[in-house]
């Protein structure tokens, strides 16, 4: 689930960032760094990146074409998250619809959760529907679920997914299901 790794990246640092004397600021490399690290969001490696956490090394600058930008390679460590098959985790319900519904997991916006893995829970129709069990506990909008992942997917680019983990979910196994009411206090990424 959480992973703290090792990663190295050339930071491109533009030309107008370098100051009289030629020389480019740490805070500008690192800066650089979080807006790159930002806008490349996951990898299928290393799985969503949540924060860097320590800095271990900025090489030497080297420039690199007549534009006058610097890149500097940099070694830094990272907290990551990538989910694997059979672990338990818990998502908040953001859509129904009568074949299962679509949880958010963290970072992970699409966790789907098929009728067919929720054994004893029957769809409800309705202008709110749900999921309801033979106990009556409820699987509705904004509820949080245990469930068990079954598989994991990273999708590239796919319409408006880019970038993206899907996951697979299951109510099948222990102390699996609803276990809130409405409202969570999921990391939000």
């Amino acid at each position: 689930m959480f992973c703290e790794v090792e990663l190295f990246r050339d930071v491109a640092v533009i030309a107008e960032n370098l100051n009289r004397n030629g020389l480019v600021s740490q805070r500008s490399i690192i800066t650089r760094l979080l807006e790159d690290m930002l806008n490349e969001k996951a990898s299928k490696d290393h799985g969503y990146f949540l924060a860097v956490t320590s800095l271990k090394n900025i090489g030497k600058g080297e420039v690199v074409d007549e534009s006058g930008d610097v890149f500097f390679p940099v070694v830094f460590n990272c907290r990551t998250f990538l989910p694997y098959t059979g672990e338990i985790l818990q998502g908040v319900v953001s859509h129904i619809f009568r074949h299962g519904v679509f949880m958010r997991c963290g970072p992970i916006k699409y966790a789907f959760l098929s009728a067919r893995k929720m054994p004893n829970y029957h769809f409800v129709a309705g202008e709110n529907p749900i999921f309801l069990s033979d106990e009556l506990a409820k699987i509705e909008i904004d509820i949080v679920v245990r469930f068990v992942v079954l598989g994991v997917r990273w999708i590239e680019k796919r319409g408006r997914i880019k970038k993206e983990f899907v996951m697979l979910a299951s109510l099948v196994g222990d102390s699996l299901g609803p276990i809130s009411l409405s409202g969570s206090d999921e990391l939000d990424l």
